[in-house]
């Protein structure tokens, strides 16, 4: 009896170190949908778990969930040198595309011209869901996007994965049907872009998310409750943001629809510190201050305080400047006049002034509901990139001078400096730059403050000293002659070398 038991435990062990191996051999289970069928509609596609942890130094790993400990994290350093990021407002508001990217709330509300509109051209009942199915991105290349990104001189992009339709541009386990792998593409966006991003370029990938949506039941109900109850959240919210974060793993995060509603309700200090102590981006992940109702332009990572945010001047803190090509909408709008599109000098004199005034510039597009960027938003990403090829050196990796930000006679005229190289950056905006003489007078460089060993311009005769003379305590340049046909227009940079 005793030998037949011994055989039979022999037997069992075998059976269950057996059944370990097989287990802890096993693929480990990344998404709800990483072996569904529509992983094969695109040519390119990939799992999550494909997505790399970023690699940077450790930063810490002991954040509590409270303002002084969050806020106390030091920002990412790739951040501020990058300087400039593309941002993508894309989602079923593109579909209409008419008013705004809020389309659906004033509809809902009945503005006017909304429903108008909608009478003019759709059927009777016809539902702001119907346009989900005509999402329909069939001549979307994220390739050629990606390259896009790079030839405008952007260091970071940002995606709206999902804005306050709640609509997910991934296939989020927690938007049953109302997602683009579900319903319209049929593929995961935030994925496909991602992974061109990071496979064609060397520019970084971050996300928007919403905390809102703007006709969800269970956020209605929380927000009928005076947000006592946070239904929503627990069971939408958070775990989807934090879905997003595991899958793609952004290095930075736009956080956005937190107004109507305090950060306790949204548990953002408990996400925040999920996110800096064990996510995966956490020594990485860089993150704006939305997170709550009084949050913005108090807590969080980069200040954005407001759209088309710009203090003038310089300011304590790290702040991003977020605006748009087209002054009238965030989303792509078929009814634009071409007087609401701001020019290529606009939007490089919004881009020299912030940089100067030491803030980070996000200049938005609006794609088309078939995955196109337009040409007029395409033309002038170029200019943008056109002008950073040449004087892109006074731009990334600056910091602001602290001396002056524009000068004090000059006008049109922005500083950047990098001084471990002893330089100063001095550029005069094209619309600036001065008529009836071939001099400008610098009224902010104070000769006896730096020691001056040259002055250049960017863009022409390279290596060519431009003549300059102290007078008291400014300097007079003289400027050389623009050839016509020159591609560096728009704002010219004088290089003050000093030792």
């Amino acid at each position: 009896m005793l030998p037949k038991m011994a055989n039979y435990l022999v037997i069992l062990i075998i059976v269950l170190i057996s059944l370990f191996s097989l287990v802890s051999s096993s693929p480990k289970y990344n998404h709800p949908y990483s072996k569904s069928p529509y992983n094969r509609r695109t040519k390119n596609h990939h799992t999550h778990s494909n997505f790399p942890t970023p690699k940077a130094t450790r930063i810490s790993t002991n954040y509590t969930p409270t303002w002084p400990s969050l806020d106390a994290r030091p920002l990412p350093k790739w951040y501020d040198s990058a300087k400039i990021g593309i941002f993508l407002h894309w989602g079923v508001f593109s579909v209409p595309s008419f008013g705004s990217e809020w389309f659906w709330f004033y509809l809902n509300n009945q503005d006017k011209s909304y429903t108008s509109f909608m009478s003019a051209n759709y059927p009777p009942r016809y539902t702001y869901q119907d346009f989900g199915r005509d999402f329909t991105a069939e001549f979307w290349d994220p390739d050629k996007w990606a390259d896009l990104f790079q030839k405008a001189g952007a260091k970071y992009v940002v995606l709206t994965s999902k804005h306050h339709e709640g609509f997910t541009l991934w296939p989020s386990k927690y938007s049953f049907s109302w997602n683009a792998m579900d319903v319209g593409p049929r593929r995961d966006l935030v994925g496909d872009l991602a992974n061109a991003v990071r496979n064609k370029t060397d520019i970084k990938f971050g996300l928007y998310h919403s905390w809102l949506e703007f006709f969800n039941p269970m956020y209605l109900k929380d927000k009928a409750n005076g947000f006592k109850t946070n239904t929503f959240v627990k069971n939408k919210a958070f775990p989807e943001f934090k879905e997003l974060v595991e899958a793609y793993k952004p290095e930075l995060i736009w956080s956005d629809g937190d107004w109507e509603s305090p950060p306790e309700y949204w548990k953002a200090q408990e996400f925040l510190a999920w996110l800096y102590n064990t996510s995966p981006v956490k020594d990485t992940v860089v993150v704006n201050d939305r997170w709550g109702k009084g949050t913005s332009c108090t807590h969080g990572g980069f200040f954005s305080c407001q759209d088309h945010y710009n203090p003038g001047h310089l300011v304590p803190y790290k702040w991003e400047n977020a605006m748009t090509i087209d002054s009238g909408s965030w989303g792509y709008r078929r009814n634009a006049p071409l007087s609401d599109y701001r020019s290529s000098q606009e939007l490089i004199t919004e881009l020299v002034s912030t940089v100067s005034c030491g803030g980070n510039f996000l200049i938005n597009v609006g794609p088309t509901r078939e995955g196109t960027i337009s040409p007029i938003f395409e033309e002038r990403l170029l200019s943008i990139g056109t002008w950073l090829g040449i004087n892109g050196v006074a731009i990334y990796d600056s910091v602001p001078w602290e001396r002056a930000q524009n000068d004090s006679i000059a006008k049109g005229v922005w500083y950047t400096t990098k001084p471990e190289v002893g330089k100063l950056f001095a550029i005069l905006l094209e619309d600036h730059w001065p008529s009836g003489t071939d001099q400008i007078v610098l009224g902010s460089v104070h000769p006896s403050l730096l020691n001056i060993s040259s002055v250049e311009i960017l863009g022409l005769e390279p290596g060519k000293k431009l003549k300059w003379v102290p007078d008291g305590d400014m300097i007079i340049v003289t400027l050389p002659v623009v050839p016509p046909g020159t591609v560096n227009k728009w704002g010219w940079t004088m290089v003050i070398n000093h030792v």
